[in-house]
């Protein structure tokens, strides 16, 4: 079963970027970057929002910081609030190198809802600038995966997701004695979900946002990182007394495929499938749950929980109901202006026949509190990329046994 579970793209790659010995962390305002991007109509680049680093940088390890080339302006399709726009980024590895940390340096944070980086390999890059040439302005739009090729997320343990950033999120560091395997030649797609319900009062808003890499050699072999993701159901009928037609849990499935595209059908469908009871029918309310099974030997080193706006607390129990039961993320009170991964004090090593339970609960009564969603017409909520729509994620960093 392939379930789409989130989204990216860019141009021709400028030479300019910013590194820092590793010795040193970057100056202020070192910001200039290497991004794939449209080369018609550059401009000068806008400052990035710098933000410190989590902790000094580990012996052989250094930063290099990208940012898109030029200033992209968002423009949400068919009709909503929301545009997932990718841009190719390039480092410039002549050798292998490892990736330890990564900072997103948002530039407008009034229309940056999240972003996420995804490892393009060298033998995908042309296809990726390709798709970029191929399509109007600086980067192209994107669900699913990063759009290259057919990268559709079809076993949750292989997404090559190198980091993500949500508003209040710090720099990413891996865990002492691991790194992400980034190869000579290979490049970073940067996925950009912009938000547009602020755009209202200021159409003319643009973005030219970067990321703040952490690097270190291969001459000490690091222990690789892969990334796990967990999704479940979003199932939140409108609250007592509100009706609407979007209130009717087919028009808003409708609603979700006709801003995003038949995939966001396929992704409320498939969740309901394997998460569901077996009756086929979905089971309405604020809290539902998905339980995965463990495919493979690995040792999980940090979780972090994504949802949107309505989001209350999210869970994630290894081997539930069982004696052995352990609660690995335990967020009763989620704040979506915190979203930073949780390392666990001490790795836990998992194996098949284990099972991950991942647990959210949203309340739909947040809609008619919150200013970025008052305005809307009430509905029934499921997955979806929007901000107003919502989302049930763990996203699980992990190495091998």
């Amino acid at each position: 079963m392939a379930l789409a579970v989130c989204a990216c793209g860019s141009a021709t790659p400028s030479p300019q970027r910013s590194t820092s010995p590793a010795t040193s962390a970057p100056a202020a305002g070192s910001t200039a970057g290497s991004t794939a991007g449209s080369t018609a109509g550059s401009t000068a680049q806008q400052p990035l929002l710098i933000q410190p680093p989590t902790v000094p940088l580990r012996a052989g390890e250094r930063f290099l910081t990208l940012q898109m080339a030029q200033a992209y302006h968002p423009v949400a399709p068919n009709g909503g609030t929301d545009e997932y726009r990718c841009f190719v980024l390039d480092p410039g590895l002549t050798r292998d190198s490892y990736l330890t940390g990564t900072q997103f340096q948002p530039q407008n944070p009034a229309v940056v809802h999240h972003a996420i980086f995804f490892y393009l390999p060298p033998g995908k890059v042309q296809q990726a600038l390709d798709l970029d040439a191929s399509t109007p302005g600086q980067g192209w739009t994107c669900f699913g995966g990063a759009g290259v090729g057919n990268d559709q997320v079809q076993d949750l343990n292989a997404v090559p997701w190198l980091g993500a950033w949500a508003p209040g999120g710090k720099e990413g560091v891996a865990p002492a004695g691991t790194g992400r395997m980034l190869e000579a030649g290979s490049r970073i797609v940067l996925q950009v979900h912009y938000n547009l319900l602020n755009l209202t009062q200021a159409p003319s808003l643009t973005d030219q946002s970067g990321v703040r890499l952490r690097l270190a050699p291969t001459t000490k072999p690091l222990k690789p990182l892969e990334t796990l993701l967990l999704p479940a159901p979003v199932e939140l009928p409108c609250p007592a007394g509100q009706t609407g037609p979007l209130c009717q849990r087919s028009a808003a499935v409708l609603d979700v495929m006709q801003r995003f595209g038949p995939d966001a059908g396929q992704m409320v469908a498939g969740l309901q499938m394997f998460c569901g009871d077996g009756s086929g029918q979905p089971r309405p309310g604020p809290t539902q749950s998905c339980t995965w099974p463990v495919r493979q030997a690995e040792v999980i080193r940090g979780i972090a929980g994504h949802m949107h706006l309505l989001g209350r607390s999210i869970r994630v129990v290894l081997n539930p109901g069982t004696p052995s039961a352990r609660t690995l993320l335990d967020v009763p009170v989620y704040n979506f202006d915190n979203q930073n991964a949780h390392w666990l004090s001490k790795p836990v090593a998992v194996k098949p026949g284990d099972r991950l339970q991942v647990t959210c609960t949203h309340d739909a009564t947040l809609r008619q509190q919150l200013p970025q969603l008052r305005s809307l017409p009430p509905r029934y909520v499921v997955w979806g990329e929007g901000t107003s729509d919502e989302m049930c994620l763990a996203v699980v960093s992990w190495s091998s046994s």
